[in-house]
């Protein structure tokens, strides 16, 4: 039993309010802060808008938007409405760079607003947000949005260069591959084989964050360790790592679920990126480059053809009656992948 003083505390505080009442504005919109940041999807966030008055009042405050989270900003394609879009004005207003790429991306790629979505991707890219920096340089690669005249590599080349000091490991890959190939810099095969290297070790850094040790076998580390000077371009998967793909932006997902559901029409002619977890369209005819191979597939740069080769194309690009031709499966492989890693053709 409580004293009779705290029962008659307790009973004017049930009289008067709700305890949640007395809580001060600053300590309500610190947690929302934390929930906006750590929600795992939109809904975790906007349950708590429908919730109460006051609830909604202040999850709108621009300190919650300002910390919102990837996840949080995640609206699926399907979902998309006047209301999404005004959701995340709001967050670009509150200074979310999160909600900039994101926007941006939508409406560079899907809203076809070309100089709007740029100028979201770009305000992300100042706030030194590595995906917005190394979507900036594909554009620059390709001259997306405009004439293949357009294409400025050196400006891709230093988006890549920026992007991959904040540890983007696709821009690093990127950057490797020009270096090796001499595109928009100075050939240099040597640095260019480093840097991809070094991109292959943050994969490996990341993966064994994620990943539970005994995943990777102390003979798998070795033959990635001691093989990977001697070609120092080649995934992690080439040497029998078991390394889970990389965890796709909300924005590609977005892009990926608009376009192949039908909901964003492309004109004809125009193709995505065959990578699918990219899924980019192309703003103008024959902007991508094709495999050099079988010329079946489109890819908006060279990492998203590395990286599909290894997931998908590999198996898919010469037909099994050409292998059994050539005299087996395995030389074929192997040829079409010296190929491929050689080149794609514009």
């Amino acid at each position: 039993m409580l004293p009779p003083k705290k029962r008659r505390l307790f009973s004017r505080i049930g009289e008067k309010s709700d305890l949640f009442d007395g809580l001060p504005d600053d300590l309500v919109v610190s947690i929302l802060c934390k929930l906006s940041s750590s929600a795992s999807r939109p809904s975790d966030f906007i349950n708590t808008l429908l919730t109460c008055k006051r609830l909604n009042r202040l999850a709108l405050h621009p300190l919650v938007l300002e910390k919102a989270g990837a996840k949080a900003l995640a609206v699926r394609a399907k979902n998309w409405s006047e209301s999404a879009h005004r959701f995340l004005r709001l967050c670009v207003s509150a200074g979310n760079i999160e909600a900039c790429y994101t926007l941006g991306m939508i409406r560079f790629y899907c809203l076809q607003n070309r100089v709007s979505g740029a100028s979201l991707m770009a305000k992300a890219a100042i706030k030194s947000h590595a995906s917005a920096l190394y979507s900036l340089a594909v554009i620059q690669f390709n001259g997306s949005g405009g004439s293949k005249k357009g294409r400025d590599l050196q400006a891709g080349v230093t988006l890549c260069a920026r992007a991959a000091f904040l540890g983007h490991i696709d821009a690093l890959r990127e950057l490797g591959h020009c270096l090796q190939d001499g595109y928009g810099v100075r050939q240099n095969i040597a640095q260019g084989r480093n840097l991809l290297v070094q991109a292959n070790a943050r994969e490996l850094a990341s993966s064994l964050r994620s990943l539970n040790r005994r995943q990777l076998q102390g003979e798998q580390c070795y033959r990635y360790h001691a093989s990977v000077t001697d070609s120092g371009c080649r995934l992690l998967s080439d040497f029998g790592c078991n390394v889970p793909a990389a965890e796709v932006h909300p924005a590609n997902e977005f892009l990926k679920e608009w376009f192949q559901s039908g909901m964003g029409e492309l004109m004809a002619g125009l193709r995505l990126c065959s990578h699918d977890r990219c899924c980019r369209p192309e703003t103008r005819y024959h902007e991508f480059r094709r495999c050099s191979v079988c010329e079946m597939v489109n890819y908006c740069s060279r990492v998203c053809q590395a990286l599909d080769w290894k997931l998908r194309h590999k198996r898919e690009c010469v037909p099994m009656e050409q292998w059994h031709n050539e005299g087996g499966a395995e030389g074929m492989a192997e040829e079409v992948d010296q190929v491929v890693d050689a080149q794609v053709v514009d």
